[in-house]
């Protein structure tokens, strides 16, 4: 059992072990289900991305080439449904 200590703003901070339990990543989001026993379940949020959004952000992108990290970084972005600046 892993015991965590609350912080004074009411907040706790996952050990490395729990995450990689999870399958949770720096920078994801998770879910927190309250149960009727007084526990709490966490998962990781499942992406909620859809290809459309992933194809749409190479529009108006193309008329020079992009690199491979710039290609993974829009990739990442689209998939988590986050906006591609």
């Amino acid at each position: 059992m892993t015991v965590l200590t609350i912080s004074p703003k009411g907040q706790i901070t996952l050990k490395r072990d729990l995450l990689q339990h999870l399958g949770i990543q720096a920078g994801q989001r998770i879910t927190i289900d309250k149960l009727p026993n007084g526990t709490l379940s966490i998962q990781a949020e499942q992406n909620t991305g859809k290809i459309d959004d992933f194809i749409g952000k190479f529009a108006g992108r193309l008329a020079q080439p992009i690199s491979l990290d710039e290609m993974n970084a829009i990739t990442e972005q689209a998939w988590a449904g986050e906006k591609c600046e």
